[in-house]
C-alpha cells in the first residue's frame, strides 16, 4: 500500500493496479486464504522489493473483488490482526513471506478502563466538531468494549499522517499505544476547535473574497498544526540558511530572525508575505560580511590613470596620493573627493578610472533632479512599493561592500515638498558617522564606512555649506586646444571608428581636420562637443563606404565645409574693438571659460548711465562703481568734466539673450568708458578681467585658468589680470602661458597704460 494503513476490525475499500499486487489477490481467492498489507517506506508506482517494505502490518480478507472493463481492479477487505514479516520467501510472480501473528494482549485491569473512557469522550468531541457527525461512527465509537480495538478504529478513521499510523501499528502493548492515540487525536481536535471558532467569528460579516482569504489562513493553520505544510518549510529553512550565510552583524541578524518568524507563521495568500519575503531578500543580498583586503599597485594605478586620460597632471597626482593613502590605512577614514569642473571634462570617467585602478567594482549614482529625501534613505516599510533608497541600492548592485560610488551631478540635488535630499547626504559623506547609516527600508545600520565616494559637480555655488564642507574640492579646468587634439587623437577618433563600424584602415582623418574642427566647429571647455563633429565626419565616411562608393576615405581640412557646414566660430576681436568704446573682457561660467564684449556709447542727455544686457545687479553695480570713478578722476583722465553732464552713457553687453552676473567685468567696464570718453581705442589683442573700487584698486577674481584659456582660444595675446592673482599663474598651463603676454594690475591706471592705443 501507498501512504495507507489498514488496522485490525477495519473495512476499506482498495484499488490496486501492479501487477504483483493483482495476482496475489486472485492467488488469495482460489485458494481462499488471506492477504497480508504492508505499506511502503516509499511512494510510488513501480514494483516494490522487500527491502522496500515495512516489516508489520495487517492480516486481512478479502471480502469482495471487482474487475472492472478499464483494467483497475478494486477490493474490498476486512483488518482481522497484526503481523510481523519473519522473511520473504517469494518476490515473483507476486511476494509471499514467512509470517508471525501478533495476538492481541489481555485488556483486564483499572488503567485500560480508564483509557477507554478517555479515549471515547476525546473521540465523540472530535465527532461533534465535525461539519457533519456520521452516525454509524458514533455508534461504533461508543458501543466499544476494548481500549485496543477502540484505538484502532480511531486511527484507521483520523486523518493521521501515515508514517504515525505506521508507528501505531507497530506498538503492540496497549498502554502505548493508547496513550499514543490519544496525544494524537488531543492535537486533532485542538485544530478542529480553532478552525470552528475563526469560522463562527466570521461567518456573519465576511464577503466572499473575505472568505477564502479565511479559509486559506484556516488550510495553513491546520496544514502547520499537522506538519503537512512542507514547501512553506523548507522555503523557511532555505532562508535561514541563507541568513547565517550572509554574516550580518548580531543586530540585523536578529531583525532577520525576527521577521523570518513572521513569515513562518504567515499563510502564503496573505499580501504582507510578499512585503516581508522581499525585505528578507533584501537583507540577503546585501554585502554585510567584511570585506577581502584588496592590494593597490601605485605603479599599475598611474599606468590607468595615464590610459583613460590625457593631461590633468595635478589631478592624477592628488588620486595616487588618495590610493597611496588608502593602501597604507585600509582601514582609515579616507576623504571624499568632489570633482567640479565644466561638462565633458572626464569627471565621471575619472571615478571609473580609479575603480579600476583599485581592483573594486564600480557603481555609479546620478542624483541630478533628485529632490525627494527617500531617494536616499529609502521610504519605510510600510508604504504600498517601499524600496531602499539609490545608495543601498546601488551596493546591491555593485555586491561590495567596499567599492567604489560615483554620486554624479551633486550640485543639481532639488529640495521639495519630500523634504531635502541634499541633507540626507550629510550622513551618508561623512566620514565619522556614515558607518551606522540607516535607511529607512532596512531599518538596520549599514556600514559605509569602506565605501569609496567620489562626487561631481559643475559648480559649487548650488551644494550647500555642510555638504560642501564635507567634501575634498578638486578641481577640473577646461582644456587647452592641443589638450583637446591629443584627447581627440588618442580616444575620440579611435572610440567614434569603433562607433560607426570602421577601421582605421578605411577612414582616416587628418591631424590639421582635427585641429580645424577644434577650433571652428568647436567652443567648449571639455570634449564632448568635439566627439559629436568628429562621429559626424566619419559617419560621412561611412556612407560612403557603405554605398560602394569608396574603399578608403581620407578626410583633410578642405573636406570639412562639405560635411559639417560653413566654420560656427570666428576671430571677431579686431573687428569688435576697432572703435573707442569697446572692450574685451573675460568670463566665467559652469561650462567653462569665454570671453566677454563691453560695448560704450554716448549721445546728448543728462549725465545718466544706462546698462543693457541681462546683466545681474553685481555686474550693475560694476557699471555703476566704474563710471563714478571715471567722474571723480575726470581731469586726471583728461575728460571734460561739463561733457559728462550733457550726455547719457549706455554701456551694453552683446548676447542680451545671456544673463550675466559677476564682478570681474569692473575693469573691462572701466576701460571701455574711458575709451569712449577720450576716443582712445582699446587695442584689439588684449582681454582684461579685475575688479575694481572706488579707490581705483584692481581687485582679485576667480576662475583665471577658465579665463585665459578661452582668451587663449579666442585669439587674444595679452590679457591683463589682477596683481593680487599672480597665485593662480601656475595654475595655467604651461604651453598657454608661452603663447600670451600677462600684465599684471594694481590700480585702474596700469589698465588704462597697458589697454588704451594712443590718442
Amino acid at each position: 500500500m501507498r501512504e495507507s494503513v489498514l488496522f485490525p476490525g477495519t473495512v476499506f475499500p482498495i484499488t490496486i493496479g501492479r501487477e504483483g499486487s493483482v495476482l496475489a489477490a486472485q492467488q488469495a481467492l482460489r485458494e481462499e486464504r488471506p492477504i497480508g498489507i504492508l505499506m511502503q517506506r516509499q511512494a510510488g508506482d513501480e514494483e516494490v522489493t522487500p527491502d522496500q517494505l515495512h516489516r508489520m502490518g495487517t492480516v486481512a480478507n478479502i471480502l469482495r473483488y471487482v474487475n472492472l472493463p478499464d483494467g483497475e481492479h478494486h477490493l474490498v477487505i476486512q483488518g482481522l490482526q497484526r503481523f510481523r514479516v519473519l522473511e520473504f520467501v517469494q518476490q515473483a510472480p507476486f511476494l509471499a513471506a514467512r509470517v508471525e501473528f501478533l495476538d492481541e494482549p489481555a485488556q483486564d485491569g483499572p488503567e485500560l478502563a480508564a483509557r477507554l473512557l478517555l479515549l471515547k469522550q476525546q473521540a465523540m468531541e472530535a465527532l461533534q466538531l465535525l461539519p457533519q457527525t456520521p452516525q454509524p461512527l458514533v455508534l461504533a465509537v461508543q458501543s466499544a468494549s476494548a481500549a485496543g480495538a477502540l484505538a484502532d478504529l480511531i486511527a484507521a478513521y483520523s486523518d493521521f499522517e501515515p508514517a504515525q499510523k505506521q508507528e501505531l501499528i507497530e506498538t503492540t502493548d496497549l498502554l502505548a499505544r493508547t496513550d499514543k492515540v490519544s496525544a494524537l487525536l488531543a492535537r486533532r481536535i485542538e485544530v478542529l476547535r480553532l478552525s470552528q471558532e475563526i469560522g463562527e467569528r466570521t461567518k456573519a460579516t465576511l464577503d466572499e473574497n473575505q472568505r477564502r482569504a479565511i479559509l486559506r489562513e484556516q488550510m495553513a493553520s491546520i496544514q502547520k498544526a499537522l506538519g503537512e505544510d512542507d514547501g512553506k518549510a523548507q522555503e523557511v529553512a532555505d532562508l535561514r540558511k541563507r541568513i547565517a550565510a550572509a554574516h550580518m552583524p548580531d543586530e540585523v541578524g536578529e531583525a532577520a530572525q525576527k521577521e523570518l518568524r513572521r513569515y513562518e507563521r504567515m499563510p502564503d495568500g496573505a499580501m504582507e508575505a510578499g512585503m516581508v519575503r522581499t525585505y528578507l531578500d533584501w537583507l540577503i543580498e546585501l554585502p554585510w560580511a567584511e570585506p577581502a583586503p584588496r592590494d593597490i599597485d601605485i605603479a599599475a594605478a598611474r599606468r590607468v590613470l595615464d590610459e583613460d586620460h590625457f593631461g590633468l597632471d595635478k589631478i592624477k597626482q592628488r588620486i595616487v596620493e588618495f590610493l597611496a593613502v588608502r593602501k597604507l590605512a585600509p582601514h582609515g577614514k579616507a576623504p571624499i573627493l568632489c570633482f567640479v569642473g565644466p561638462p565633458g571634462v572626464g569627471k565621471t570617467s575619472l571615478g571609473q578610472s580609479i575603480a579600476r585602478a583599485m581592483g573594486r567594482p564600480f557603481a555609479h549614482v546620478s542624483l541630478g533632479g533628485v529632490h525627494d529625501e527617500s531617494e536616499i534613505r529609502g521610504h519605510r516599510r510600510t508604504y504600498v512599493g517601499a524600496l531602499p533608497g539609490n545608495i543601498i541600492q546601488a551596493i546591491r548592485k555593485a555586491r561590495a561592500r567596499d567599492c567604489v560610488m560615483m554620486l554624479d551631478e551633486i550640485d543639481k540635488m532639488g529640495r521639495g515638498i519630500q523634504g531635502d535630499p541634499s541633507a540626507a547626504m550629510l550622513e551618508v559623506l561623512d566620514p565619522a558617522q556614515n558607518n551606522v547609516f540607516r535607511d529607512n527600508y532596512l531599518g538596520v545600520p549599514f556600514d559605509l564606512s569602506r565605501m569609496v565616494f567620489i562626487t561631481t559637480a559643475n559648480t559649487l555655488e548650488t551644494i550647500p555649506g555642510p555638504l560642501r564642507d564635507r567634501m575634498e574640492i578638486v578641481q577640473l579646468s577646461s582644456y587647452t586646444e592641443n589638450e583637446k587634439f591629443q584627447i581627440a587623437r588618442r580616444y575620440l577618433v579611435r572610440r567614434e571608428l569603433e562607433a560607426n563600424g570602421v577601421s582605421a584602415a578605411q577612414v582616416t582623418l587628418a591631424d590639421d581636420a582635427i585641429r580645424a574642427i577644434i577650433r571652428d566647429y568647436t567652443r567648449e571647455a571639455g570634449v564632448r562637443n568635439l566627439q559629436r563633429e568628429i562621429g559626424r565626419v566619419l559617419r560621412h565616411a561611412a556612407v560612403r563606404i557603405a554605398d560602394g562608393s569608396a574603399t578608403q576615405v581620407a578626410i583633410g581640412v578642405d573636406d570639412l565645409h562639405g560635411i559639417l557646414g560653413p566654420r560656427r566660430f570666428e576671430n571677431e576681436v579686431a573687428l569688435r574693438t576697432s572703435t573707442p568704446g569697446v572692450a574685451t573682457g573675460m568670463a566665467w561660467t559652469p561650462v567653462g571659460g569665454d570671453i566677454l564684449f563691453i560695448e560704450a556709447t554716448s549721445y546728448a542727455g543728462k549725465g545718466s548711465l544706462i546698462l543693457t544686457g541681462q546683466l545681474g545687479d553685481v555686474m550693475k553695480e560694476s557699471a555703476q562703481a566704474a563710471f563714478s570713478l571715471i567722474k571723480h578722476r575726470a581731469r586726471e583722465l583728461g575728460i571734460d568734466e561739463k561733457r559728462l553732464a550733457r550726455i547719457d552713457v549706455h554701456v551694453h553687453v552683446p548676447e542680451g539673450a545671456t544673463p550675466k552676473d559677476g564682478p570681474s567685468a569692473g575693469v573691462a567696464m572701466f576701460t571701455a568708458l574711458v575709451s569712449l570718453l577720450t576716443g582712445r581705442t582699446v587695442r584689439s589683442d588684449t582681454a582684461m578681467t579685475g575688479e575694481i573700487s572706488l579707490r581705483g584698486l584692481v581687485l582679485p577674481i576667480g576662475g583665471v585658468k577658465e579665463k585665459v584659456i578661452a582668451a587663449d582660444a579666442a585669439g587674444i595675446t595679452r590679457v591683463m589680470l589682477p596683481a593680487r592673482n599672480r597665485r593662480d599663474f601656475d595654475e595655467i598651463p604651461e604651453e598657454v602661458r608661452a603663447r600670451l603676454e600677462f600684465i599684471w594690475l594694481e590700480r585702474v591706471d596700469d589698465a588704462i597704460a597697458a589697454a588704451l592705443e594712443p590718442r
